[in-house]
């Protein structure tokens, strides 16, 4: 989710999660900030750039201004530098909860042993999660993790005991190997499993949520205290008020029509060039009017013409053009993002073979690219 979980869009999330009105140009202070339906997280730094004082990295994980809880993910692969990053958080009041990734199978990662790699080194991890929680204080440090690097190598049970074992509040489970990165069916089976395995802290489930009924039946089959979104959320900030009100048991509004979408668009637009100006603003919003548009009837034409656009006035005019839709029935159900793998998992040379090291892998190259 890197790139995608800026303050504006999770200010787009937050607003719906607490079921405010989507289309209401100007929300009093605060109001598009106080979570009451989520915990909405901010994108992932590396412990050693937070360290370092990365400006490009900590411009990118800045929050909107009152927003809380300030919930970020930290990556890494040292507990010296995870612990000192946590630490220079907590002392610097500058967040309320800190997960950890230990979900992402992108190859310059694990390369370096971070992300899914890291939690086949179990000593090495328990030192980092020992680290974390240590130096958090009263700050709670949860884990989001995958089933293991492949089939031959599990490492979900370890992982979630050595969380529970240390004191880290919760545990995300992601059910899919890094080797299926994100293509298949999540297994939600070894949710189940996990939550059977870890008892004192709560579980939470991730894969394959699109729709509100994909929470609750996820929650039913598996026991799994709660659940974690990724790629459902993506062009349908809306989904977070389709969950907070599932899983009250009340009736869930209606995904809005074409227009209604376009509404909420703008909305983000004006978001993102309050936050980086017109012309970055813009810029970073073309990727997500694929996501927006998923399933409506938009020509290719029109849509390369939108992702061209260079000014608000220009994308909202080209918006302008198309005619009102009902929202697709079967468009909640595209997948958005990342469909890619199976794919042959990349580690570091031996990774596999010393599994009882609890050495860290070494400094990590430039790569602070998100995902899980």
């Amino acid at each position: 989710m890197a790139g995608v979980t800026t303050a504006p869009y999770r200010t787009m999330c937050r607003r719906f999660g607490n079921e405010m009105a989507y289309d209401d140009p100007n929300p009093a202070p605060g109001d598009a900030v106080t979570a009451t339906g989520g915990l909405y997280v901010n994108q992932m730094i590396t412990a050693r750039a937070l360290i370092e004082g990365h400006k490009k990295m900590l411009h990118s994980a800045r929050y909107a201004d009152g927003e809380t809880p300030r919930s970020i993910q930290l990556y890494g692969t040292d507990p010296y530098w995870i612990g000192e990053g946590v630490k220079k958080l907590v002392d610097e009041g500058a967040v309320d909860h800190i997960d950890m990734n230990l979900g992402c199978p992108v190859a310059k990662i694990t390369r370096h042993g971070g992300g899914s790699a890291l939690p086949w080194r179990h000593h090495l991890l328990r030192d980092i999660v020992r680290a974390m929680v240590s130096n958090a204080g009263d700050i709670p440090v949860t884990l989001k993790f995958r089933i293991g690097i492949d089939d031959d190598h599990i490492t979900m049970l370890d992982t979630g005991k050595i969380a529970e074992d240390e004191g880290a509040a919760a545990v995300a489970l992601h059910a899919r190997t890094a080797e299926q990165a994100y293509s298949g069916n999540a297994r939600w089976d070894t949710i189940a499993e996990l939550k059977q395995h870890v008892t004192s802290i709560p579980v939470l489930g991730n894969g394959d949520i699109w729709e509100a009924s994909d929470a609750i039946e996820m929650m039913t089959q598996t026991g799994c205290d709660g659940v974690v979104i990724g790629r459902g959320c993506l062009g349908r900030p809306w989904l977070f008020r389709e969950l907070t009100q599932g899983l009250a048991g009340r009736d869930i509004t209606p995904a809005p029509s074409l227009h209604g979408v376009i509404k909420i668009m703008t909305t983000h637009l004006d978001l993102l060039t309050d936050w980086l100006g017109e012309d970055r603003g813009t810029r970073d919003f073309r990727k997500h009017t694929s996501w927006y548009l998923k399933g409506f009837p938009v020509g290719g034409q029109l849509r390369q013409q939108i992702n061209q656009m260079k000014s608000r006035d220009q994308m909202l005019e080209l918006l302008g053009t198309l005619v009102d839709e009902e929202f697709p029935a079967e468009a909640a159900r595209l997948t958005r993002g990342h469909s890619h793998g199976p794919k042959r998992v990349v580690l570091p040379h031996g990774w596999l073979e010393s599994r009882e090291d609890p050495t860290p892998p070494g400094a990590l190259a430039s790569a602070f690219s998100s995902g899980g």
